[in-house]
């Protein structure tokens, strides 16, 4: 018999479309409403004094909490098994968040070779500025993790898929790694979505997203969203973000939370086109390569197979000469049209 307490149980797809909804919102509203507001009223002075000490949970100020923040932060952390999500104005304000929250002066990351090419410019050149050392290293082979890690590793951050090589990593062996250091793990899974990966569910502490991409599916809006596997780590690095004020704006928020709604549709529907344009790419004259995940001689299908449900939507192929591939891509761009 189910506790009157516990939580029914939810499938991913039932998730993004009813977690983050059941907040106490004005008359009942059934979508989120949108708290365009930068400051909230106390009931009372006491409760406003119980407010700030942190002794009862309520909104004071939008970069401190939003409504229509929370809703979109208790939904994606919903879809990655997290204890809590914490939403940023952008993919790059939540890296930097984590970085600036736990990498103290001197302190070494070992990072994917194959980064996100941002991720790795403001390792070089901001955080080194204060210390902070960095080792990019091809993390597909967990041997070349390890030989990086050194007293002061204090974290692994890997992409995988990874951003634009389409390489994986195997997101458990490098949280053993991790914890056997000392280290934590934090993962960006932009490319995999939460739909089709969980790297939380796999031992990571921290998963990051650009919220621009496939959870808000549109191309209208730009966010981020950390989502962490502890209490601890939630406190730590919201108050980061707070202090930093790279908070995101409730319209923002609300308008990925309508693009969240439709995740499982276009995350189904986007992996089945990505597999039929690959396979015509393995065909094509002028295309030396493709690499898919969901193709054997991508090399990794093993690993995709552990910690993936589905292979994604995202294609690296190599070309004979440059200008080929906007000719390729019209070619696919005419496929996509008659689906």
């Amino acid at each position: 018999m189910k506790r009157s307490d516990e939580k029914p149980f939810m499938g991913k797809a039932t998730k993004a479309i009813h977690v983050g909804t059941s907040g106490d919102f004005t008359l009942g509203a059934v979508s989120v409403p949108i708290f365009q507001s930068a400051i909230f009223p106390f009931p009372s002075a006491e409760v406003g004094a119980e407010y700030f000490s942190g002794e009862r949970a309520g909104y004071i100020y939008t970069r401190l909490g939003n409504p229509t923040v929370n809703a979109l932060e208790e939904s994606v952390a919903a879809l990655e098994n997290g204890e809590a999500g914490i939403a940023t104005a952008s993919g790059m304000a939540a890296i930097n968040t984590v970085f600036l929250a736990l990498l103290e002066q001197d302190a070494h990351v070992v990072c994917t070779a194959s980064l996100y090419s941002a991720t790795s410019r403001v390792l070089e050149t901001a955080f080194s500025r204060f210390g902070v050392k960095s080792s990019f290293v091809d993390t597909s082979d967990l041997d070349n993790i390890k030989k990086a890690m050194g007293p002061k590793t204090r974290m692994i951050y890997i992409e995988t898929p990874a951003n634009p090589t389409m390489m994986m990593s195997d997101i458990q062996g490098a949280a053993e790694i991790a914890r056997g250091n000392g280290s934590f793990l934090a993962v960006d899974n932009t490319f995999a979505s939460p739909y089709v990966q969980r790297p939380l569910d796999h031992g990571a502490d921290i998963v990051l997203h650009s919220l621009t991409k496939f959870i808000n599916g549109h191309s209208d809006v730009l966010g981020g969203m950390i989502v962490c596997k502890t209490k601890e780590l939630r406190q730590k690095i919201r108050a980061m973000r707070t202090l930093l004020g790279g908070v995101m704006d409730p319209h923002q928020a609300w308008l990925i939370l309508r693009g969240l709604r439709t995740l499982p549709l276009r995350m189904e529907k986007s992996q089945e086109i990505a597999l039929m344009l690959a396979r015509f790419l393995k065909t094509h004259p002028n295309v030396t390569w493709v690499r898919y995940p969901g193709f054997p001689e991508h090399g990794q299908q093993e690993i995709a197979q552990k910690q993936m449900e589905g292979f994604g939507s995202m294609i690296a192929f190599g070309v004979r000469r440059g200008l080929e591939v906007v000719r390729i891509l019209k070619t696919c761009g005419m496929i996509w049209n008659r689906l």
